[in-house]
């Protein structure tokens, strides 16, 4: 069996300990076999768009010897999942504005009694700002290594009240706070790429110029405090 990848090690330890987690986009199900494994859940339910994956993901379940606890389906994100089946939900792997997508057709996850983790690829400010404006908390982040590039996952529930955050906050979220050397690593390059969009941008957008030099001044702000 392959190794799981660091990514998708680090989604599993921003899970709780419960009964039923959900892994959207399973592919190989490398994530569901390593939950069962190391006894985090005693089933996992996950879902791929098509069949192909889906495939792969049945013929790992079977070598592992988990098929009893994890159960295999064919999902577009998380409309063949009821409310009441899982405890926890797993989203990674994916852009960040199809996870809002996901989320936006499953009313369901507004509940505080469900917890998300998600690991957008790209469009990590998309997500953010989209949770914040659908009264989700996000409770952690932390970053990660993979195959020489750095991911950041979110913790999240559902709080169903309002939260002031200031004009940046869709940048970095809660990874100032996060005690990971690599959230550093990671707020220093989103820095840099904030300055290279807005040199690209130029005049042809001002408004859209300044904001992204705002950001890079706050994350420069941001981690001369942590130094």
């Amino acid at each position: 069996m392959k190794r799981i990848s660091p990514r998708l090690k680090e989604a599993a330890a921003l899970l709780r300990k419960v009964d039923t987690v959900a892994d959207i986009g399973t592919d190989h199900a490398y994530l569901p076999i390593y939950l069962i494994e190391h006894d985090i859940c005693r089933k996992v339910i996950a879902s791929d768009l098509r069949k192909g994956p889906l495939e792969n993901a049945r013929l790992n379940v079977e070598a592992s010897g988990f098929a009893d606890h994890i159960e295999l389906r064919l999902s577009d994100g998380l409309k063949e999942y009821r409310a009441d089946e899982v405890q926890d939900v797993v989203i990674a792997g994916m852009g960040g504005i199809l996870i809002t997508e996901i989320l936006e057709n499953a009313h369901w996850v507004k509940d505080s009694q469900k917890h998300l983790v998600l690991q957008p690829m790209s469009h990590a400010e998309y997500l953010r700002a989209y949770l914040v404006a659908n009264r989700f908390r996000i409770l952690k982040e932390s970053v990660c290594e993979d195959t020489g590039k750095l991911y950041c996952l979110m913790s999240c529930v559902y709080s169903g009240e309002e939260t002031k955050f200031d004009d940046y906050y869709e940048y970095y979220g809660e990874l100032p706070n996060s005690c990971d050397s690599l959230a550093c690593v990671y707020l220093q390059k989103l820095s840099e790429r904030c300055i290279r969009e807005a040199t690209a941008i130029g005049c042809t957008d001002p408004e859209r110029t300044e904001r992204l030099y705002k950001v890079a001044d706050k994350l420069d702000n941001i981690l001369s405090q942590r130094k």
